[in-house]
């Protein structure tokens, strides 16, 4: 009873952090966020996607990035008990983290080992920092490590369920999933021979849940963001092998010391090892403010000793859960070092929450030895987390709103109140994608937008909305536009124009300059 009542406590802890002030903690949705909302919007209004898409099963156009589908459709049960807002877009991340919690207690035999893991996934800057945005890949972990949990307590068709929604959920996972669900088998596989036909069903249910997904993972469309992030598709590895071969008058060893296939194992390598840094891991973070507050790792320094200790434990228990962590943990960055940005904190997230089990264990292992320094550690851990806190509450949202599109929400709001006195409203393109705020914030009606809109895809894909009603997002304005209003950016000459008002940042500086034509 005592266990059950610590843990819940920690769930609750674990929620309020997700949930405090989500709608001003980022400061502003960024225009990813913006757009999962605007299309959750849509299908719970028409059932249809952003472009007029009939219950999208593989994808989401959206931007012309093909969004995987989770994410959006958590949404829309929230829109419709609660309406389109900031909240109800984050609001299955934030779920999705407190849960997590829950799994890594589950996943824990030992209970107070399970106890303490939870915990530190409670408080765990990585954990918390990606609840609190609308990530799809925070989700998708929650999925996958459900998946990973039903998996070794052997309920098979729950465990292909999660599995597979962590595919249809984020990219990451969908070559995560396969290579962890190998290993699981392989690890499990004197259960699996007792269990066989169990086991089977798992393949078959597995296999009949991916099939729609499969065809779009094989389209250019699926393998577009691949390619967007991926470092695989630089020529200039190739260049750099075949140049070292000529230097070397193409002789045979030349050909094999230098071959394109060792620099691939060479870049893939530096890629993956980049994310054991410890600057990313307990000083700095992620080089992206939306994932980390520049001020510490994505985990604590208590961290380091802790990891150490409780992979010298993992590895002499020699457990089925030591091996599934360890092999948890050692694949869990490779769809990460396929891109050419890294670390990268959002694309190596599935290894969550094993860090933190493993810290867990260190602990455990360290306090069995010498229980005088529980009271030492308890300290150093409620300083860490207090400073990460009073970081990402009080000083990260003005420094880094920017970062998080901020000023979208006061422009819309400000031009919704006085539109009607305009034939037309023209919207800078300069901070991207504006179309997306003022659909979402107007709640703008999707039969109408479809009807009314002037897009086109770019070069590379993308879509490009030069305009809906009465709105304009081109560079090149019509010839006749009538009674205009302008939103503009901060440097912006207004000769001509009358101010009306000037959108600011939280550090007072100016975002849009907002004017009409005399």
């Amino acid at each position: 009873m005592k266990h059950k009542i610590i843990l819940l406590v920690i769930i609750v802890l674990a929620f309020i952090l997700r949930i405090y002030r989500l709608d001003q903690v980022p400061p502003s949705l960024y225009w990813d966020e913006a757009s999962l909302g605007y299309n959750a919007f849509s299908i719970s209004q028409t059932l249809r996607d952003e472009h007029g898409v009939f219950l999208p099963v593989t994808n989401f156009a959206a931007f012309g990035d093909y969004k995987p589908v989770g994410y959006i459709y958590a949404i829309v049960p929230f829109i419709k008990l609660f309406g389109l807002s900031e909240i109800v877009v984050r609001l299955p991340s934030a779920i999705a983290g407190t849960l997590l919690v829950l799994v890594t207690y589950f996943l824990v035999k030992e209970k107070k080992i399970a106890l303490l893991a939870a915990l530190f996934v409670a408080v765990s800057p990585w954990a918390l920092q990606m609840s609190r945005a609308g990530f799809e890949a925070n989700l998708a972990t929650l999925f996958s490590g459900l998946g990973i949990l039903f998996f070794v307590r052997k309920t098979y068709p729950l465990a292909a369920i999660c599995l597979v929604l962590a595919m249809y959920t984020f990219n990451t996972h969908r070559i995560f999933v396969p290579i962890m669900t190998a290993g699981l088998s392989f690890i499990f596989i004197k259960e699996i021979i007792k269990n066989l036909k169990n086991y089977l069903i798992f393949i078959i249910f597995t296999i009949i849940l991916l099939l729609p997904l499969i065809p779009h993972l094989l389209s250019p469309e699926g393998k577009l963001r691949f390619n967007e992030v991926s470092w695989v598709n630089n020529l200039s590895i190739i260049q750099k092998s075949n140049k070292q071969i000529e230097a070397n008058g193409n002789v045979w060893w030349a050909k094999i010391i230098y071959n394109r296939r060792v620099y691939f194992v060479g870049e893939f390598s530096k890629h993956y090892l980049d994310h054991l840094r410890p600057d990313f891991l307990f000083e700095s973070g992620d080089v992206n403010p939306r994932l980390s507050v520049r001020t510490t790792g994505i985990m604590y320094w208590l961290d380091l000793p802790l990891l150490i200790l409780g992979l010298i434990f993992l590895i002499k228990k020699r457990t089925k859960l030591s091996a599934v962590l360890i092999f948890w943990l050692l694949i869990a960055p490779i769809p990460a070092a396929f891109a050419r940005e890294t670390p990268h904190a959002l694309r190596i997230l599935n290894i969550l929450p094993v860090p933190q089990i493993i810290s867990a264990m260190g602990l455990y292992y360290l306090v069995q030895k010498q229980k005088k320094l529980v009271i030492i550690l308890a300290v150093i851990l409620s300083v860490s987390v207090y400073l990460y806190l009073k970081s990402y509450y009080v000083d990260y949202p003005k420094k880094y709103d920017m970062d998080w599109q901020y000023g979208y929400k006061q422009a819309v709001e400000y031009v919704s109140g006085i539109q009607d006195n305009y034939e037309k409203i023209n919207v800078t393109g300069f901070y991207g994608r504006p179309y997306i705020y003022f659909l979402f914030y107007n709640k703008y009606s999707p039969e109408k937008y479809w009807a009314n809109r002037s897009a086109y895809r770019d070069q590379f894909g993308f879509w490009v909305v030069n305009s809906f009603d009465k709105y304009n997002f081109a560079d090149n304005l019509p010839a006749k536009m009538g009674k205009t209003l302008y939103v503009d950016k901060p440097d912006t000459n207004l000769s001509g124009k009358k101010l009306l008002k000037t959108i600011y940042d939280l550090n007072t500086q100016p975002v849009f300059l907002i004017s009409e034509s005399n």
